[in-house]
């Protein structure tokens, strides 16, 4: 019945974008695209949803421009305003809660299990970041034996917001949040395969009272109208979330305006678990951390390094597990795992079922596609596996696991840092001298000791070596979208050293 109801619902909400498509929004205008129109299509049943505006350079072009003659009047409005108008969106993002999560489960294939909380998050995000506003601009009084020195922070200017497919509403919001919360316009091309709740972020921070052209949505794709988002001399940075190989295109793209750039990339996550660990728990986030959002995010623990003395019976618990996940529609409440996002992305995480199976390893679970109407496969488990295979060495991006044998703590660390990866690492044990050692060695932007991924907003969000450069999260964000100012008063008539002087 839930599942009818969800149905019901998303045809209405799903009307109006058949009906006008997903326009650009710039300056508070609705624009066409300068290309056209593309087409988006819902993963579920590979139905089309509705026409999307193709962006281009022209569009990246207003939409600079749009942010740029708004940023003076944004960056010097009073801060309690502008953590009313912050918070003002949270509230809009909770009254269309339902219609954000069904919206991107049509369009991103994602489980409304997860779905229906991360329109929750993002409400978070602005609540957390409107909180921060008042003192973001404040600096630091360094007193020197002549001088007075103090700092400030101001607003870098225009940025623009690169955003992903997968859960493409919550991690938006991470995003453009603290953009305004530290006084930043934006300018935001959401992907391409998954524009809806782009759409409707827009629509409710401009009913919250955010002027026209703080923030403006262009739709299209990374080669056009994300490289000239890139490539923008009034964009002032960059912040991505995507593929390390398009982090390195934007890195190149933003060269020749020095662009500032936050790139939040890919992983090849370890989750380690030892002999003396709490195994039950570990299974249970294991399982969580892999299968969850269908595999499809950047911290999943797509790497499970298993202590060879608990192997076996870890494993069969498991296989039994796995078996037993819920695949089916994501307007189901009941669904844990839907389709994955796009033909090109199944073809990508199929390829990997015939890959393992070349490498060696055994495919204890899963390893093929299900039915022929959307781009579902089941949840799947490889086995027998070493470090140098393909399927532990790329990131498949999917509901895909790879069980690797280790024997002693030396042998885990060596396993877990040997990728050119460093996003998250997942470490289970109860011994505290070993945790404390092995996350002092392990190669990883963020470790969780004992638990899945629990996302605390003031923590440093990011990865090191391909997994990204700089952090999201508390006073990391204001650090990017914000310029240090110093300031240094004289607090006398210090000796000036005279030049040229008889």
């Amino acid at each position: 019945m839930m599942l009818e109801n969800n149905i019901q619902k998303l045809s209405g909400y799903i009307q109006k974008f058949r009906s006008s498509g997903v326009q650009n929004r710039i300056a508070g205008q609705d624009i066409d695209g300068a290309g056209g129109t593309f087409q988006t299509i819902s993963p579920v049943d590979k139905s089309l949803i509705c026409d999307v505006a193709l962006g281009s350079a022209s569009d990246i072009d207003a939409a600079a421009n749009a942010a740029t003659q708004s940023f003076a009047a944004w960056r010097d409005m009073p801060a309690s305003q502008r953590r009313k108008i912050l918070i003002a969106i949270a509230q809009g993002i909770e009254a269309r809660a339902e219609e954000i999560a069904l919206c991107e489960c049509w369009d991103t294939g994602q489980a409304f299990k997860f779905m229906s909380k991360a329109a929750i998050r993002g409400a978070e995000n602005f609540r957390y970041f409107a909180d921060q506003v008042i003192q973001a601009r404040d600096g630091q009084h360094l007193k020197s034996p002549t001088l007075m020195n103090i700092t400030s922070r101001v607003p870098i200017g225009p940025v623009g917001v690169i955003t992903p497919w997968n859960t493409p509403f919550m991690l938006s919001t991470w995003k453009i949040a603290p953009a305004l919360a530290a006084g930043c316009t934006v300018v935001h091309k959401p992907a391409e395969a998954s524009p809806l709740t782009a759409r409707l972020l827009v629509e409710i921070a401009e009913e919250a009272g955010l002027p026209p052209g703080v923030l403006n949505t262009v739709n299209g794709f990374g080669d056009d109208a994300g490289r000239a988002l890139c490539e923008h001399p009034k964009i002032k940075a960059i912040a991505f979330v995507g593929e390390s190989r398009t982090g390195s295109l934007i890195m190149k793209q933003g060269a020749d305006t020095l662009k500032r750039n936050h790139l939040e990339l890919g992983g090849k996550n370890p989750v380690i678990v030892f002999d003396d660990a709490d195994l039950d728990r570990a299974l249970d986030a294991v399982i969580f951390m892999i299968y969850s959002i269908n595999g499809e995010r950047c911290t999943s623990s797509s790497r499970l390094l298993i202590q060879d003395t608990i192997r076996d019976e870890f494993e069969a618990k498991l296989i039994e597990r796995v078996n037993n996940i819920k695949v089916g529609h994501p307007l189901d409440p009941q669904t844990e795992i839907g389709p994955l996002i796009s033909q090109e992305h199944f073809d990508k995480v199929t390829s990997y079922f015939e890959t393992a199976k070349t490498d060696g390893a055994t495919i204890a679970a899963g390893g093929e596609a299900i039915g022929n109407e959307g781009f579902f496969v089941k949840p799947t488990l490889f086995t027998d596996a070493n470090n140098e295979m393909r399927i532990a060495r790329e990131e498949i991006f999917g509901p895909v696991l790879t069980s690797i044998p280790f024997s002693t703590e030396d042998d885990a660390l060596a396993i877990a840092n040997d990728t050119p990866y460093g996003l998250t690492g997942y470490v289970w044990t109860n011994d505290l001298t070993r945790a404390l050692r092995f996350t002092d060695k392990l190669e990883a932007g963020m470790i969780w000791v004992n638990s899945e991924n629990v996302r605390h907003l003031p923590t440093p969000f990011g990865g090191v070596k391909s997994s990204g450069i700089g952090r999201d999260g508390g006073d990391w964000s204001f650090e990017f979208y914000m310029e240090q100012k110093h300031i240094g008063f004289a607090m006398g008539q210090h000796k000036i050293t005279k030049l040229g002087a008889l």
